[in-house]
């Protein structure tokens, strides 16, 4: 079946005709589908890329090293895309990825999408003595975030910001720095979304 769906796929003659074939094959969920659902994030197709996102997304962790072993070589566009899907997927192994992302990206909805990815790491799945270090270094690339031009970005770290610290110990060096930087947001920030989504995320803190 996954076969069929892949051969959709490379025979698609029509813009229409791929996403449709890309959806189909998504929906599909076999990780036999990752090398070409990865190879559509290259394609000049947003439409097919999101639903080839949303396909690597639902197969999840299998997905991940596929496309962390694709990233260097592949354009920006298809890069980003990656980016996305690493950040739904939210397996620590994409961390670096989703830190560099988040901070560096030249286009605000990759950056957005890996702030709220940063939010969404599985960090149950790192090694323990791993997991302080990678929570500081989270830490500061959404504090950075939060103060990104782009307001997209700012809604998207507070909400991270509110994922991290959800998860941290009491007591931990960085809460302060948090709590302090959130409420900040909630009073001060150009943008209502972001205020109200930075004393959400205050009001959630432990």
């Amino acid at each position: 079946m996954a076969l069929e769906l892949i051969q959709a796929v490379e025979q698609a003659d029509s813009s229409d005709s791929l996403l449709n074939a890309v959806k189909a094959l998504a929906a599909a969920s076999s990780t036999q589908a990752i090398p070409t659902l990865i190879a559509v994030l290259g394609y000049n197709n947003p439409g097919a890329a999101v639903a080839a996102v949303d396909g690597l997304i639902q197969i999840g962790e299998p997905a991940v090293l596929p496309l962390l072993e694709q990233l260097d070589g592949y354009n920006y566009g298809a890069r980003a895309w990656a980016v996305r899907a690493l950040a739904g997927i939210g397996d620590p192994r994409g961390l670096e990825i989703l830190l560099d992302a988040a901070a560096n990206d030249f286009a605000l909805s990759v950056r957005r999408a890996a702030a709220r990815g940063l939010g969404t790491i599985c960090w149950e799945l790192m090694p323990e003595a791993e997991v302080l270090e990678a929570r500081v270094r989270t830490v500061k690339t959404l504090l950075q975030a939060s103060q990104d031009p782009e307001w997209v970005v700012r809604y998207a770290a507070a909400g991270g910001l509110q994922a991290v610290a959800g998860v941290a110990a009491a007591g931990t060096d960085w809460l302060l720095e948090v709590h302090a930087r959130l409420e900040e947001m909630a009073e001060s920030d150009e943008t209502l979304a972001v205020r109200a989504r930075a004393l959400l995320a205050k009001e959630n803190l432990p």
